[in-house]
């Protein structure tokens, strides 16, 4: 039976090792990164929290406010709320990682106020790529189970799961562009406002960089997985 074929445990763990190893990679850098740069102390002596409202009031973001959150590198903007939210290691260390890491915060809130299009597309995803990664994965496995039982129509269960789960996917796909978009308006801000001198500016733009290698590091599993399960499905089919 198509469910217990050993090879295709073999074929899941070959396509999903060379993201994983990436993903290792990635978070390995950011975390190298961030550990570095958070011990070099930026030398206008600025906290992230600081940092957040000088570079909000020089976007006239205003509106935006700026909170704490519990989390270790939790930190993001609420597009919804208009909140700019902090981790205790940025927002109250006056270091170059958390001139880099609010810099790029920040950026997302240009883009909100700038309409920016791929911004905008992934907040409309939101609800869809929830229900995706939550139950697509889940319907495939129950399309398996009703197939092992003698139920044809668990091919259709299991096509309904591909499908939502491929909501995920376009919107780990989508969140490249935004991420990187926020990471280039970061590096701007940095020079325009001279929040940093050329060294301090290196610093910040390696944490930019490292952050970035995590997202796509996400998008290359979530893509293999998907294409697992379509290879699955279709040889559900035969």
């Amino acid at each position: 039976m198509f469910f217990f074929d050993s090879n295709w445990f073999l074929m899941w763990f070959l396509i999903m090792l060379p993201p994983l190893i990436f993903m290792i990679y990635a978070q390995i850098k950011v975390n190298s990164a961030f550990k570095k740069y958070s011990k070099l102390a930026n030398s206008q002596h600025i906290t992230g929290a600081e940092a957040a409202g000088m570079l909000l009031s020089a976007s006239n973001l205003n509106n935006v406010r700026v909170e704490g959150v519990k989390s270790r590198l939790g930190d993001h903007y609420d597009p919804r709320k208009k909140v700019l939210r902090l981790s205790p290691a940025v927002a109250n260390t006056p270091s170059v990682a958390a001139l880099g890491i609010v810099a790029h915060e920040v950026g997302h809130a240009v883009q909100d106020k700038a309409g920016y299009a791929f911004l905008r597309f992934r907040s409309s995803l939101v609800p869809a790529a929830n229900v995706g990664s939550s139950f697509g994965t889940i319907c495939i496995f129950l399309g398996l189970i009703l197939m092992v039982l003698g139920a044809e129509f668990g091919i259709t269960v299991i096509w309904a799961g591909v499908f939502l789960f491929s909501l995920a996917v376009i919107f780990s796909l989508v969140t490249l562009p935004v991420e990187f978009n926020a990471s280039n308006r970061a590096r701007q801000m940095l020079r325009s406002t001279g929040m940093v001198s050329a060294q301090e500016y290196d610093g910040a733009s390696a944490v930019l960089s490292a952050a970035a290698l995590t997202y796509v590091a996400a998008t290359l599993q979530a893509v293999a997985q998907l294409f697992f399960f379509v290879m699955m499905a279709m040889g559900m089919r035969r």
